[in-house]
């Protein structure tokens, strides 16, 4: 999937857009509107990004458990270097004190990105800062053509450039649970 960005100052406009595709076969899960005015995004029925998705906690969290994985590895390498492995404890409390450590540097990290926003977004903190909203489509590459063909009809539209989309599995999967959610 390809993440195309584009930003806009006209929440009604957005609106017409996030239907035009809709109806072009695009599922509202492809579709988000990031804005700093929560609210009126809300207003227009756009689907909006979550608060938690605005936060780098995931990645910042991935990077913890990197910095974690290489720490276990010390602590597990160190600890049979040293013999310590060789006492009638063994392996057990150095395997324990390596789990330990990764869960904390994971945990850390996931706590260090809510604080910062998410990597993917911080290229557009003044255009948000200005009140645009930037609004982002997921695609397939056989959806792009209707992709250009919507886009081309609405000209205060304007591009802003391209990502890396959610990952396929997850889009089936939401589309799969708001299905879900509307048979209850």
């Amino acid at each position: 999937m390809n993440r195309h960005f584009y930003v806009s100052d006209n929440l009604d406009d957005l609106e017409n857009v996030e239907h035009e595709l809709e109806a072009s076969g695009i599922s509202t899960e492809q579709i988000h509107v990031l804005s700093e005015k929560d609210a009126e995004v809300e207003e227009h029925h756009l689907h909006e990004v979550t608060s938690f998705m605005k936060q780098d906690a995931v990645h910042s969290g991935e990077i913890g458990a990197v910095i974690g994985v290489v720490l276990a590895a010390v602590i597990l390498v160190g600890a049979w270097l040293f013999g310590w492995t060789e006492t009638a404890a063994g392996w057990i409390p150095f395997i324990f004190l390596a789990v330990v450590v990764l869960g904390f540097c994971t945990w850390e990290g996931g706590f260090f990105g809510f604080q910062e926003p998410n990597a993917h977004f911080r290229r557009f903190k003044k255009l948000l800062k200005h009140g645009k909203h930037i609004f982002f489509v997921d695609v397939e590459p056989e959806q792009e053509d209707a992709l250009k063909r919507v886009v081309k009809q609405h000209p205060h539209l304007k591009r802003a450039g391209d990502g890396d989309a959610a990952p396929h599995w997850i889009v089936a999967w939401l589309q799969k649970w708001h299905q879900f959610k509307r048979t209850i």
